[in-house]
């Protein structure tokens, strides 16, 4: 019976990019290390790419010759290193050892090609001005924040944007409900001002913004936001969804039902250009 080839899953990259992380904070080299472990260097490198699954014991021995001892983020490895061979969601799945908040949402736009995504309530945070911004994370935040928390979550949220005009910047293709582009978020002003950025940025070629218009009563985002991080190949994609409930991250084939759905929302809602004159047409309203 033929070998089952090894997906690339998504607790695999992660997990590679953890122990490739603490490699070099340790400032070890792949051939240091595999002299220590005897073991062969080029599957170490498989392994921090997520090209192989890796074994439970390996990933016990790199993190003590790392001295990487804290209980909890080893836990959280250990269990990864268990189901790297999972491609079902990411929810509880850990219970109170793991969550999915380890997962960090800017390193998956980080290493995407593409993010498509549907948003029915806001602009997604890429393309977000820092007025718009700072209303959204204050309106989110808890009371008790204080002001230079709020001021760094701004920045960590436009820090972000550095994705779009990297050498190989992300492409970015977003879907955005009518009621998005007339939704005063931080007062009008707030909101020509972003709708001015909107229509700026679609101009750059890696960036395609399509309005939902309110004409269109039923469509296949009435279920909620959603993103899709289409990664490099040989990797499958990512989906994701966020909600009071927690975050999910959901990969192939469950992710196959987002990449659907996200076509077909493309083909309903506004061309590029006409989306581009209803968002001019909303700001000179707001002037």
């Amino acid at each position: 019976m033929p070998h089952k080839p090894f997906i690339r899953t998504l607790r695999a990259q992660w997990l590679g990019q953890q122990l490739r992380a603490l490699r070099e904070e340790r400032g070890m080299t792949l051939k240091l290390v595999s002299e220590h472990l005897q073991r062969d260097m080029s599957a170490l490198g498989r392994y921090e790419r997520a090209d192989w699954p890796i074994r439970k014991g390996d990933v016990v021995a790199l993190l003590d010759l790392y001295g990487f001892h804290h209980a909890a983020e080893r836990a959280r490895l250990l269990a990864l290193a268990e189901d790297v061979w999972r491609t079902d969601r990411w929810d509880e799945d850990y219970g109170d050892v793991v969550d999915s908040s380890f997962i960090e949402y800017p390193w998956l736009e980080g290493r995407a090609d593409k993010v498509c995504c549907f948003h029915m309530t806001l602009v997604p945070g890429l393309l977000q001005t820092r007025a718009y911004a700072e209303a959204v994370i204050r309106n989110a935040a808890d009371p008790e924040a204080s002001e230079s928390m709020i001021n760094r979550w701004v920045e960590l949220r436009l820090s972000r944007q550095e994705v779009l005009s990297k050498e190989r910047p992300l492409t970015i293709n977003v879907v955005i409900d009518e009621s998005v582009v007339r939704r005063r978020v931080g007062g009008p002003n707030v909101l020509r001002d972003q709708l001015a950025h909107l229509v700026k940025l679609q101009a750059l070629p890696q960036v395609r913004i399509q309005i939902m218009p309110s004409s269109v009563a039923l469509h296949q985002g009435l279920d909620g936001t959603f993103w899709i991080f289409h990664l490099p190949e040989p990797y499958p994609a990512v989906a994701y969804v966020e909600s009071l409930g927690g975050r999910l991250y959901m990969e192939s084939p469950k992710a196959e039902r987002f990449l659907h759905a996200y076509d077909r929302l493309s083909k309903s809602a506004l061309s590029k250009d006409e989306s581009t004159a209803l968002m001019g047409a909303i700001a000179e309203e707001l002037a």
